[in-house]
């Protein structure tokens, strides 16, 4: 596991207060919505705003785009990377 997947995991379960997971137990290819975590859209807004808080990343809530990359760790990891490329 990459220090990016962990950094956004641990993000995860710090935004969300989730008390009873551990950082591990979350599968870089796992869903976070629906399926894997069953997160909402009130934790999107959370993780959102966390990845503002980060790393300086935007997203439009009602995009598709954002959607894609809410899908999973792998997802979230590749969208900071490539924001982070494009500094």
């Amino acid at each position: 596991m990459s220090n990016l997947h962990q950094e956004i995991k641990q993000m995860i379960i710090d935004a969300l207060d989730l008390e009873d997971i551990e950082a591990a137990e979350i599968h870089d290819d796992e869903p976070l919505f629906v399926d894997g975590l069953g997160l909402d859209s009130i934790d999107a807004l959370e993780i959102g705003l966390a990845l503002q808080k980060h790393y300086g990343i935007k997203l439009k809530s009602d995009s598709e785009e954002t959607r894609q990359h809410f899908a999973s760790v792998n997802a979230l990891a590749a969208l900071i990377q490539s924001q982070s490329n494009n500094k």
